[in-house]
């Protein structure tokens, strides 16, 4: 038996049979985002290792654990991005494009982090990032909840997610918690399991995020960073509480929700579903205003997310109804040696006329009966046959492959321009 190479453990394809649900994921990402006026940007899968450890910080699961680097043959330390955010902001300070401007951008792609492979967890995964600049109200840390609240709708999974929300306050509000919680869980530390011992020395805010049965009474207990925060955050949080009301997007307010990294401040988000098991996160962000001082440029305001893709198509999956489109709107079989050759030219008339028309043309020879069985197979609305006799006659047959098609073809035999109207009329509609 063939020895074959298989693909790396938690790298997955995407075959052609699952390629329509991406793609019409993806059209409706971008019509989403273009309606609210973000622009698209493209950055390198690599980076500079650096600059995550200075983004993410060095003493996280992240960088300690979960990237792949390596050493180029120059000796630089290079890293597969984890995620975007950094990429990002760097490529905006590299070109000068955060200097008094304001700027709401996207950006599609895989990510890369070295996990134990799940469901709804992979270490090529592709994630959706949205990142704005310049903008120090909570109208847009709204606004980014309005675009998912309409993605959401328009993918028809709006009642399988819920939004979760919370405010972290300024960073020094933050840092004053961030004491209060260790000098608490200093006097449990009985009750930590060993993953919180680790983060009690390190980033004690995510031990509230804990999955583990066991510490729910102790993180119960644990201080709460809302009684930490000023008069401007508590502002800000009710500014941006006000908007959601206003427009009837419902959210529970989750005082234990953080962001893992320290940069995060004000207000942080999830959605998060039911659907997917211990997976349940399939969108988060908040505002990380620390971020671009952090990384050399003049302090200003950023806020974000990132939605995980795999993990939103699991739940357009479940849906019974979903428009993707067909690969194939139509199949041309040509039998005989004139019809090869008109078949070629035929087919480029309707993709010229009929720019709409997604049209396969049978390559390879065979018979009709052979030729037609993969027009069937194909997916195909309809099945052009051209044979020798209809090369002759200037005709060509439409026949319908799909119920519910017939009355549209009852004349079968049609002359080219006839055929174009008949195509353009179902297909050429923009």
């Amino acid at each position: 038996m063939a020895n074959h190479i298989q693909a790396i453990r938690g790298m997955h394809d995407v075959l052609p049979e699952q390629a329509p649900l991406w793609q019409y994921a993806e059209t409706i990402i971008r019509e989403v985002l273009g309606a609210y006026g973000y622009s698209e940007i493209r950055t390198p899968i690599v980076e500079k290792t650096e600059l995550f450890k200075r983004s993410i910080g060095e003493v996280t699961d992240i960088v300690e654990k979960e990237m792949y680097t390596f050493d180029d043959r120059n000796g630089d330390s290079l890293t597969l991005r984890p995620e975007g955010t950094a990429g990002c902001l760097r490529a905006c300070l590299e070109h000068g494009l955060l200097a008094n401007q304001t700027h709401r951008l996207w950006y599609y792609g895989p990510m890369y982090r070295h996990e134990r492979p799940q469901k709804g967890r992979y270490r090529q995964f592709f994630q959706l990032g949205v990142e704005t600049y310049g903008m120090a109200g909570p109208d847009i840390d709204a606004e980014l909840i309005l675009i998912m609240h309409r993605m959401w709708q328009r993918l028809g999974i709006r009642d399988k997610v819920r939004l979760e929300i919370n405010s972290l306050g300024t960073i020094a509000e933050r840092s004053a918690y961030r004491e209060s919680l260790v000098t608490y869980f200093k006097a449990h530390t009985d009750q930590l399991d060993a993953d919180s011992l680790r983060r009690l020395e390190t980033n004690p805010l995510r031990i509230l995020d804990t999955k583990n049965p066991d510490m729910k009474a102790v993180v119960g207990g644990a201080p709460v960073l809302m009684d930490y925060l000023g008069e401007s955050s508590r502002a800000h949080f009710a500014g941006f509480r006000k908007i959601l009301d206003d427009l009837g997007v419902a959210y529970e307010i989750n005082v234990r929700l953080v962001r893992g990294l320290d940069y995060y401040c004000n207000t942080v988000f999830e959605w998060v579903t039911d659907e997917l098991g211990s997976q349940g996160t399939v969108c988060a962000g908040g505002r990380y205003d620390g971020l671009i001082e952090q990384l050399g440029g003049k302090a200003s305001h950023a806020v974000g997310f990132a939605m995980g893709i795999e993990r939103v198509l699991a739940l357009v999956e479940t849906l019974t109804d979903v428009p993707v489109a067909r690969p194939v709107d139509a199949y041309l079989i040509r039998v005989g040696e004139q019809a090869e050759r008109a078949g070629i030219r035929i087919a480029e008339l309707l993709r010229s006329e009929v720019p709409q028309l997604k049209l396969q043309v049978h390559c390879g020879g065979g018979s009709f009966k052979s030729q037609f069985k993969k027009a069937d197979k194909s997916g195909a609305e309809f099945a052009i046959i051209l044979g020798d006799d209809e090369v002759s006659r200037g005709e060509i047959a439409i026949k319908p492959l799909r119920s519910g098609n017939e009355a549209e073809s009852a004349q079968s035999s049609l002359g080219e321009q006839q055929a174009v109207a008949f195509f353009r009329q179902r297909y050429g509609k923009v």
